[in-house]
């Protein structure tokens, strides 16, 4: 089933200015009368229920999937664009954000799986100069992989969204990046600490390019995006535009006066972000994704385990190869989450995928460090009355 809640604007005047409150939300006309058939498991009911009543003033469009042991699910509500007041397509392209680094790691495990990279080999065995003499300690493929490399962030287009947005049209080259990066030194030695960052990711798109002799998305398309049915998904490149059906992305602006701005942030040339997080996709597809990769069809044994393995040792890591571990009511869940402005996502699963989840938000803040108030409600409604897998002996 396909529920799917339409919302239209009274005014196309309304769609800029947001009223006085700094996020008062535009007005828009009630809901269909005609409510959709939500299912009868708690969680089907409870995700109708999280993302009905958009477009808001945090979210104007909501994709949502939900898989495993209580039946498929899958929901959409809010517009397709605040101009035309279209309902949100429910098959739509978006940007996946850092999503992207879990088609990254796949790759590299899968090369690893066909001998042709060693996840204890220093990264200069593949990319040889590429880290200078203040690496005394070799940074190996796994610490790329699970944020253990002390590498430092690169070079970026500023670090608020003015500054980003004026450059959206630029290019920003990732070897750029890492040449800056590299140049800073190490922020601590290989191992010794887990901090959750891009270069690392970038770096390992640059290792699949050598690896395979093929840029980086025809080698990620071969490895893993045709093997999992991944159809509908792409990367961009330099092209700021999304192809194909999507739902707009805006950013809420503040303004002198007090009030709020939405503005359209659909296009953005992401390049900078490259196997880090510049993946366009689907729901369905990054469903395809989570289930081929967790049934070991992408990934064989062993190294399907580097995506459920955190490193031991380091106070607070929780992080994996491409993924993040989650603990909840005695539940192991492995997740990843996106952002890039105009766009938020997120996919779950458990290892026996007993459980999956994968939603996408056209998020007006979607770089805020807060919750998205739409994406807590779907967490909170797609594990309501989930009972806990039995452990096993």
């Amino acid at each position: 089933m396909r529920p799917r809640r339409r919302t239209t604007l009274l005014a196309a005047s309304l769609v800029l200015a947001l009223g006085a409150g700094p996020l008062a939300a535009p007005a828009f006309a009630s809901p269909a009368p005609s409510a959709p058939v939500c299912g009868t498991a708690p969680s089907h009911q409870a995700l109708c229920e999280a993302i009905e009543g958009l477009p808001d003033k945090s979210t104007t469009a909501a994709l949502v999937r939900l898989g495993g042991t209580e039946g498929a699910w899958h929901g959409s509500s809010g517009v397709r664009d605040l101009v035309s007041g279209r309902a949100a397509d429910p098959d739509a392209r978006f940007r996946a954000g850092s999503t992207t680094k879990v088609v990254t790691a796949a790759a590299v495990l899968r090369l690893a799986a066909q001998g042709e990279v060693d996840l204890d080999a220093s990264v200069e065995r593949y990319l040889p100069g590429l880290l200078g003499p203040e690496f005394t300690t070799p940074v190996t493929v796994r610490n790329l992989l699970n944020h253990t490399s002390g590498i430092q962030p690169g070079v970026s287009w500023g670090n608020t969204f003015e500054e980003q947005y004026a450059h959206r049209y630029d290019t920003l080259t990732p070897r750029r990046v890492v040449k800056s990066a590299v140049a800073k030194g190490p922020a601590f030695d290989a191992g010794e600490q887990q901090q959750y960052l891009n270069i690392n990711y970038t770096i390992l798109g640059m290792l699949i390019e050598k690896v395979t002799g093929r840029p980086y998305a025809s080698g990620v398309a071969r490895l893993v995006l045709r093997p999992a049915k991944m159809w509908h998904t792409y990367f961009p490149g330099t092209d700021p535009r999304i192809r194909g059906p999507h739902n707009h992305g805006y950013q809420a602006v503040s303004q002198p006066d007090g009030t709020t701005r939405l503005v359209d942030v659909t296009e953005w040339n992401v390049a900078d972000r490259w196997a880090a997080g510049d993946m366009i996709s689907t729901t369905a597809d990054l469903e395809r994704l989570v289930t081929a990769l967790f049934s070991g069809r992408i990934v064989p044994e062993p190294q399907l385990q580097e995506m459920f393995t955190v490193p031991t040792g380091i106070t607070g890591a929780s992080y994996s190869a491409g993924l993040q571990r989650y603990e909840h009511q005695g539940t192991t869940y492995w997740l990843k989450s996106g952002a890039r402005p105009g766009y938020s996502t997120a996919i779950a699963a458990t290892e026996d995928l007993s459980f999956t989840l994968v939603y996408s938000l056209s998020d007006t803040d979607a770089k805020d460090t807060t919750p998205n108030p739409v994406a807590k409600r779907i967490e909170a409604a797609a594990l309501k009355q989930r009972v806990p897998a039995p452990r096993s002996a």
